[in-house]
């Protein structure tokens, strides 16, 4: 694992990233793509389309439907093979080089419900 963290930042940065618990309803492939599927999110008052590279990690990626997880709901739509995604899976593990796991909250909450 990497000791070093990251360069501290103010709270009000924090405060700018809205992260939220959604319900994964469906994952589907993306045919373009070697490494995305295509996650539709329940967040409650509004559903998202997530592209997600979780295509290689998985052996079968809609495992993780009807999970929890957290996103972040405020990025700029990006247009990714053909289909726009509206937001990012958080999950931990990727960016230490191992195999990635959702991150959760520890029991069922409200769909929507913001982190913070």
């Amino acid at each position: 694992m990497d000791n070093n963290v990251k360069e501290n930042i103010k709270l009000d940065v924090l405060d700018k990233v809205d992260i939220r618990v959604g319900t994964i309803l469906t994952v589907e492939d993306v045919e373009k793509s070697n490494k995305m599927v295509k996650l539709t999110v329940d967040f409650g008052s509004f559903t998202r389309i997530i592209l997600v590279g979780m295509k290689e990690e998985r052996e079968d990626p809609r495992e993780i439907e009807g999970q929890q997880a957290l996103f972040v709901v405020n990025l700029a739509p990006k247009k990714m093979c053909g289909v726009v995604s509206e937001g990012m899976l958080f999950d931990i593990g990727y960016a230490d080089g191992i195999v990635p796991v959702l991150a959760q909250p520890e029991k069922s909450v409200p769909n929507g419900t913001r982190v913070g």
